[in-house]
């Protein structure tokens, strides 16, 4: 059942406002009158809606869904600008491994230099992006979506995770395996989790300094050198097996 998040509370009747999923439901997936889809709304419950209007865009709300995919720990992950459209890319496949924030900050190494304008034009972009990805594989939430114009602005945001990782190559080649298993082992239910990655050129010594200094933790992410868009698939997974997999936090 085709399933499409909608902005605002949940009311008895709802009308769908926003072009993009008007389009799609009335004129691609040509929903008729008595046709069925989920609604999802920003409180993150699932309802399954009728449509009484395709004409006037409107559906009424038939019942609340008790279905929840969403993962045990609040994981966001933040990513040094990459190149190209690798950042793409990772919004897309994070999303629908579960993260809940996908951010990226100017790293040191990154070759990439986005302004203002542009990083708010790639916003909008990457929240299509995960719009699409998350109605695919049933999410109960949007991720959030950050592009941070300045690194101050994205170290201010440190303090407020219960976690910090640093996915940093150098702990990976010196054999360190064995703390992000035994970090995750401890996590709690609804527990704010960060993931640092560096762009192509990886985490520079003096930004390892100011990540550890916030409380962040580096670890490595197995014996293999991993690219900037595969490493945090790679942290999503190992969190969901660690969480939802083996054992479910309390």
């Amino acid at each position: 059942m085709q399933q499409y998040f909608v902005k605002g509370k949940a009311e008895e009747l709802v009308t769908i406002t926003d072009k993009d999923t008007a389009k799609h439901m009335f004129s691609v997936m040509r929903l008729a009158e008595g046709d069925e889809v989920v609604l999802v709304f920003e409180d993150g419950i699932k309802r399954l809606a009728r449509v009484v209007s395709s004409s006037q865009q409107q559906l009424e709300i038939v019942q609340e869904l008790k279905d929840d995919v969403e993962l045990p720990v609040q994981v966001t992950i933040a990513s040094g600008f990459p190149k190209g459209d690798k950042l793409d890319f990772v919004t897309q496949k994070a999303t629908e491994l579960g993260a809940a924030g996908i951010w990226a900050y100017p790293a040191d190494w990154s070759v990439v230099k986005w302004d203002s304008k542009k990083l708010a034009k790639k916003v909008e972009k990457l929240e299509k992006i995960a719009q699409g990805a998350a109605e695919q594989s049933k999410r109960n939430r949007l991720p959030d979506i950050r592009l941070f114009d300045k690194k101050a602005d994205f170290l201010a945001q440190l303090a407020a995770f219960d976690k910090i990782f640093i996915a940093y190559e150098e702990s990976a080649k010196a054999g360190e395996m064995a703390r992000l298993a035994q970090e995750l082992q401890a996590v709690e239910a609804n527990q704010k989790i960060l993931f640092i990655f560096g762009p192509e050129g990886g985490i520079s010594p003096k930004e390892i300094e100011t990540f550890e200094q916030a409380g962040g933790i580096p670890v490595g992410l197995g014996p293999r050198i991993l690219r900037t868009e595969t490493a945090p698939l790679y942290a999503l997974s190992a969190v969901s097996y660690a969480v939802e997999l083996t054992s479910r936090p309390d």
